[in-house]
């Protein structure tokens, strides 16, 4: 029976009920408790469409990732598309995850932003319920559930495939996840990079990357790598510099998640298109 008023369309007596479940959900993960308690709100609870949607529904491209010594940077380009449409020409893509990590997302936008949140909560409220961050494997893991729980809505192409890094204090080392859209966990070792650009951005970091990258170096490498994406990835948004739209550039080291600033990584785009006129297959490296 529904007591009283309803309070933004939920009964009173479902937010005494509630109130109950939060004071003691019975578990450290949140999308647990959430789809104990409401399974509808998770992306996977929800029905998947009838038939495939088509490419009418913005998609966020590449993301690259680059290790080196103390930690890791990752970026992102800032367009999404809709088919042969811009549907966004600064969307970000890359997030803090927590204080030591990063999470970025490729894929169907709507449903990676929501994951992206999601996944912010659930590290959260397992800090908060267990006094203790996770493990970078244990954030991975988590990650890795929520994907597959969007596995019905993957098959009808609303696929969301995020990449994940993090800084391992044990090891003093960023470290670098990538999924499938089954919820498959791989780590990479130096860098990686998803998304439609992927393979471009991949061949850019194979021939730039260094293991004694300084974090300046690794965020360089990355702007290279998105522009050599955007090269031949009509996905792909290179620099805007008429418009001063910039990739999202953050590092994550022992001192935490940062995100570098409009100024630093726009003075990094700028020498890189600048490059481009004298070079426009960017910086080459040594044959032997």
């Amino acid at each position: 029976m529904v007591e009283g008023r309803e309070s933004r369309g939920v009964p009173r007596i479902a937010h005494r009920a509630s109130a109950g479940l939060f004071a003691s959900p019975d578990t450290s993960s949140f999308t647990e408790f959430l789809g104990a308690y409401s399974p509808d709100l998770l992306p996977g609870g929800r029905t998947p469409p009838a038939a495939p949607v088509g490419e009418e529904i913005p998609h966020g491209t590449t993301i690259v990732a680059v290790s080196f010594p103390g930690g890791v940077v990752m970026a992102g380009d800032r367009r999404a598309t809709a088919g042969n449409v811009i549907a966004q020409r600064d969307i970000e893509k890359v997030f803090r995850a927590d204080e030591f990590s990063a999470i970025a997302i490729a894929g169907t936008a709507g449903i990676g932003l929501e994951m992206m949140r999601l996944f912010q909560v659930e590290l959260e409220h397992y800090e908060k319920r267990e006094g203790r961050t996770l493990s970078v494997e244990g954030k991975a893991n988590r990650l890795a559930t929520m994907v597959r729980q969007n596995l019905g809505m993957a098959m009808q192409g609303l696929a969301v495939v995020p990449l994940f890094a993090g800084y391992d204090e044990e090891r003093d080392a960023g470290r670098i996840f990538s999924y499938d859209p089954a919820g498959g966990r791989y780590e990479e070792r130096d860098f990686h990079s998803i998304g439609s650009g992927s393979v471009f951005a991949r061949g850019a970091l194979k021939k730039l990357f260094r293991r004694d990258l300084s974090v300046e170096d690794a965020a360089l490498v990355c702007v290279q790598a998105l522009y050599d994406a955007a090269d031949d990835d009509s996905a792909t948004g290179g620099p805007d510099l008429p418009r001063r739209i910039f990739p999202v550039v953050a590092s994550v080291t022992s001192d935490g998640y940062r995100r570098l600033g409009e100024d630093e990584v726009g003075a990094l785009a700028r020498s890189v298109v600048e490059g481009r006129y004298d070079s426009p297959g960017g910086p080459t490296a040594p044959l032997r």
